[in-house]
């Protein structure tokens, strides 16, 4: 008999392959994970609006009558899955983090939620995240903050951190987010999970306001594995109709095959980009480690620098970013006695783009279209671009954000984030794994991996090769 702590040790693939040989059954997984979650959510506080355990219980029942009549709605059948508060599951609250929305109830579907669904998994409640998404660190005065996997006083990064700390924590065996400035990359670099920031338009973002301009925020898998992450990007991705930009084949394998590995990979090495990003002691060097490791397996890793000028970049960033986030600010700013009950970083962010000109907004959309094709030119010369995924180590749970980097004033709350805005902005696959640990041994840290246009599988593959590489650092697990 496979005991309960077992059953949540397992990846997504391993419990999938037992639910259907019918040595466990969907009960005993829903049994298992939600006592994991009765054990450890309370000091986590990862997954928010739990759905009532009767309930869930019904749902795992129903999905084992299926099985006995030997019908199965695909690998997440039984599956446990917690939606990340962006994200629509009819029947929940979708608040994004704001008190604002706690009595948003969703009434249809995202899409991808809808893909889950179709393939199986079983909606328990959704993952916490920062208020509107905003700043890498997961807090709001909705449902409180969502402490480190690793040290519950320290920040799990954000905007996905719920979904990543659920991860490592084993509340789930696998996980969705979304990803605008690192939501994706950052939390699972600090909990030591992988997190894929699929290529833009791959995981189709629908239901929303704006289906033509809103390009820069996307959808994805997170997962403890990296085959894992590929088989639920596989179920979450491809083009729909009510996605106009939208792309990729419905029902593509994006699964590395057995043997994929690193050898002759030319992987540019774009570090502090010559000084220009402050990190926090440590965190080049253990990114260089994990490199060295794929050297060692035969990869090429070069120093490279990003040869664009990083401030054009930025004040191009600012622009777009204050155009896309402030209508979500204003659009909960409705309710009377609002803007008391906004942080003040949203405010900001709303307030600064009330006098943006579509003049402005034209040349900061030019300087992304020349970075674009900037990278192109890379990629010519190198398979994948690597960068740390963080700037800064996991901070303490009460800071906002971190003021200074390595002696230098950071001006605005999103500024030691920098170093995850280059995949975003030129719409490219980029994945977080598992690098290694700050000089004392404790913390977690992601090394980021940039591939080419539309190119996710082959940075899954590569991916899958680090993997490989690594199972002596991924064997590690946080302490009780």
């Amino acid at each position: 008999m496979i005991d309960g702590h077992d059953l949540t040790a397992l990846d997504a693939g391993a419990l999938s392959s037992l639910i259907h040989a019918r040595r466990v059954s969907c009960r005993e997984v829903m049994q298992a994970f939600l006592a994991s979650i009765r054990l450890q959510n309370p000091r986590f506080n990862a997954i928010v609006n739990l759905a009532p355990e009767e309930a869930l219980l019904r749902q795992a029942d129903e999905r084992d009558a299926e099985l006995a009549r030997g019908a199965s709605r695909g690998w997440l059948h039984g599956i446990p899955q917690a939606i990340k508060d962006t994200g629509h599951a009819v029947g929940f609250a979708t608040t994004f983090g704001s008190p604002l929305l706690k009595d948003a109830i969703a009434t249809r579907d995202s899409l991808y939620v809808e893909r889950m669904k179709a393939a199986g998994c079983i909606v328990i409640g959704k993952t916490n995240m920062p208020e509107f998404g905003l700043g890498s660190h997961t807090y709001n005065t909705l449902f409180g903050a969502t402490g480190n996997a690793w040290d519950p006083a320290l920040s799990a990064g954000g905007s996905s951190g719920g979904a990543a700390v659920a991860l490592a924590r084993r509340l789930l065996p696998l996980a969705d987010g979304s990803d605008f400035m690192g939501s994706l990359r950052n939390p699972a670099g600090w909990n030591h999970v992988f997190g894929l920031r699929p290529s833009q338009g791959l995981v189709p973002n629908w239901p929303r306001p704006d289906l033509w301009v809103s390009q820069l925020s996307t959808d994805g898998p997170m997962a403890r594995s990296v085959r894992d992450l590929a088989r639920l990007l596989s179920i979450q991705a491809g083009y729909d109709p009510r996605a106009p930009l939208s792309v990729g084949e419905r029902g593509a394998n994006f699964v590395p095959g057995p043997q994929a590995d690193v050898r002759n990979l030319r992987i540019a090495w774009l570090g502090d980009l010559g000084g220009h990003l402050p990190f926090e002691a440590g965190i080049l060097e253990v990114c260089e480690q994990a490199l060295a490791r794929m050297g060692s397996a035969g990869a090429h890793v070069i120093q490279a620098s990003l040869g664009f000028d990083p401030a054009r970049l930025w004040e191009a960033w600012l622009v777009w970013r204050r155009a896309l986030v402030a209508p979500n600010v204003a659009a909960a700013m409705v309710t009377p006695g609002a803007r008391e009950r906004i942080k003040p970083e949203a405010l900001w962010e709303h307030d600064g783009a009330q006098g943006l000109s579509f003049a402005e907004f034209m040349v900061a959309s030019v300087v992304r279209s020349q970075f674009q094709t900037h990278l192109l030119g890379l990629f010519e010369k190198h398979d994948l671009l690597a960068l740390p995924v963080a700037q800064v180590w996991p901070f303490a749970l009460e800071k906002t954000w971190p003021r200074e980097v390595a002696g230098r004033t950071m001006d605005t709350y999103h500024r030691w984030m920098e170093v995850t805005l280059y995949a975003t902005f030129a719409g490219l696959p980029a994945i977080s794994v598992p690098a290694g640990f700050d000089p004392a041994g404790r913390l977690p840290m992601g090394l980021q991996l940039i591939g080419r246009p539309r190119g996710d599988a082959e940075l899954l593959s590569a991916a899958a090769g680090y993997e490989a590489l690594a199972a002596d650092l991924l064997a590690r697990r946080p302490s009780d």
